[in-house]
C-alpha cells in the first residue's frame, strides 16, 4: 500500500514508532506508517488535535480495550496504544496490501471457489471474535486487507461486548455501512447479537463474487429503506448457482434465520470440496491469486503517470452515524482502510503510448522503392524502422545515400 509523505505538522515519532509517511485519514484522525526500533512496519492511527476531548478520549480507550482482547491469525494485532497522551496514538499491525473493495473494483469479483474460501477465512475469525464475547459490527470491504499472507481483518473501533451493557454509542443512534448492514442494526435494535456480523460477511461475500450489495441504491436514507424493508429481499443477481444457498441463509432478514459462523464455515468447505479441492488448497490458491494479480499491476509494475492525466481512483461506502430511525443523507465518502484511512493505493489506468509524431506521408514511387524486388531478399538496409523514425526522414535519408553511392561511383578510379 502506497503511502504520502509527512506534512511539516506531522509528529515525525511516537511511542516509540518512527513514522515514515501518511497511509489516509478517517474522520476523527490521520493514519501513518510507523516503524518500531526493531523495524516493525505498524499502522499508527492518532486522533486529530481538532477533536481531542473528553468524550473523543473515552471513545478512544474503549476501543484501545476491544483491541487488546481481540486476537487471531485473521485480525490485524494490536502493537500499542497511549489514550492519555497529548496526541492519543494506536498502533496495529501494518496489511501490506489493498482492501477488498478496491482489489474487486479493480480486478473484477473473485471465483466461486476463492470466494468460499475466502467465506472460511472469515467466518472462522468471527467465530473467534464471538468467542471473546465481542462483534465487529462494521465489516465491510475496506475493512478486510488482502495482505501477503492471506486476508486480515482491521478497524475493530466500533466493536462492543455482546453481554455487556457498555455502548459505544448513545442510545437510539445506528452506526455502522449502510450496504452490509444487518435490518436489525439499521432498524437502532438493541441489544445486537453476532447474527449482525453473519449478515455483513454474507454481504461481504456476495460483493466479492458480483461486485455489487444486497442493497443499492443513490442515497443511504434509501439503503435504509430497503434494508429493513421485510419485503424487499436482496439482490443476488449474478450469484453462482454453488454460492447462492449460503447467501441467502447469510442474508436471511431475521436474525434467528441466519447461519452460525460455524456453520458459514462448513458450507464454505462443502463448496470447495465439491470442485474436488481441500480447503486449504483453496486458502493457498486465494492468497496466490490476489498477491499474483496486485503486483502484475502493483506500482511498481505500471507505467508513471503523466502530468497531465489525472489519477484515478474509486469510492465505496463508509462508515455512518445517524439517528434511528432517521437515516443520513450526506454524499458516500470515500473507501477506508487501516482503522478508518483511506487508502490512497491509486489504480493503475492502462497508458496506450504516445503515437510517434509524423511529419507527412510517402509518395506512391517511394513506397515502390521500400519493395525489394521479385526473389531478391530483403537487405539489412531494410529492416523494420524503429518508432521515433518517419517514414518522410526515411525515404529522405535512402535518397541522400544513393546521391553520395552514384557521385562516389563516378571518381572511382576502377
Amino acid at each position: 500500500m502506497q503511502h504520502t509523505p509527512l506534512s511539516p505538522e506531522d509528529p515525525v515519532s511516537l511511542g516509540g514508532f518512527e513514522l515514515l509517511g501518511r497511509i489516509g485519514q478517517g474522520g476523527m484522525g490521520q493514519v501513518f506508517l510507523g516503524e518500531s526500533p526493531g523495524g516493525e512496519p505498524a499502522a499508527v492511527k492518532v486522533i486529530k488535535p481538532a477533536v481531542v476531548d473528553s468524550e473523543s478520549r473515552q471513545r478512544f480507550a474503549q476501543e484501545i480495550e476491544v483491541l487488546k482482547t481481540v486476537w487471531g491469525p485473521r485480525i490485524a494485532a494490536f502493537l500499542g496504544a497511549d489514550a492519555e497522551a497529548e496526541q492519543p496514538w494506536l498502533a496495529t499491525e501494518y496489511v501490506d496490501g489493498p482492501d477488498l473493495g478496491r482489489y474487486v473494483k479493480s480486478h473484477g469479483p473473485l471465483p466461486s471457489l476463492l470466494t468460499a474460501a475466502l467465506g472460511a477465512i472469515l467466518a472462522e475469525a468471527l467465530s473467534a471474535v464471538h468467542t471473546q464475547g465481542l462483534m465487529h459490527r462494521d465489516l465491510k470491504p475496506a475493512n478486510i486487507l488482502l495482505g501477503p499472507n492471506g486476508p486480515k481483518i482491521i478497524d475493530f473501533g466500533l466493536a462492543a461486548f455482546s453481554e455487556s451493557n457498555v455502548s459505544l454509542t448513545a442510545p437510539n443512534q445506528v452506526v455502522g455501512t449502510p450496504v452490509c448492514m444487518a435490518p436489525e442494526q439499521a432498524a437502532g435494535e438493541k441489544p445486537l447479537t453476532s447474527a449482525v456480523d453473519v449478515y455483513a460477511l454474507g454481504a461481504v461475500l456476495l460483493f466479492a463474487a458480483t461486485g455489487h450489495y444486497p442493497h443499492e441504491a443513490a442515497t443511504p436514507y434509501m439503503v435504509f429503506h430497503l434494508v429493513t424493508d421485510p419485503g424487499t429481499g436482496p439482490d443476488l443477481s449474478g450469484v453462482p448457482a454453488e454460492l447462492l444457498s449460503l447467501l441467502t441463509g447469510m442474508l436471511a432478514h431475521s436474525a434467528e434465520d441466519r447461519p452460525s459462523p460455524g456453520d458459514v464455515v462448513q458450507q464454505c468447505r462443502t463448496v470447495v470440496e465439491a470442485q474436488g479441492m481441500k480447503i486449504a488448497q483453496a486458502r493457498r490458491r486465494l492468497t496466490a491469486h490476489t498477491a499474483a494479480l496486485r503486483d502484475r499491476t502493483g506500482p511498481g509494475n505500471a507505467p508513471a503517470p503523466r502530468p497531465a492525466r489525472p489519477v484515478v481512483g474509486f469510492e465505496h461506502l463508509r462508515t455512518v452515524t445517524a439517528s434511528a430511525p432517521h437515516a443520513p443523507q450526506s454524499p458516500e465518502p470515500t473507501s477506508t482502510a487501516h482503522d478508518g484511512a483511506p487508502d490512497p493505493t491509486p489504480v493503475t489506468m492502462r497508458e496506450e503510448p504516445d503515437p510517434a509524431p509524423r511529419t507527412g506521408v510517402d509518395t506512391p514511387e517511394e513506397v515502390r522503392r521500400e519493395q525489394p524486388a521479385p526473389g531478391r531478399p530483403p537487405t539489412a538496409a531494410r529492416r523494420p524502422k524503429e518508432p521515433a523514425r518517419t517514414l518522410r526522414h526515411s525515404a529522405q535519408a535512402r535518397r541522400t545515400a544513393e546521391q553520395l553511392r552514384t557521385t562516389y561511383a563516378a571518381r572511382a578510379p576502377f
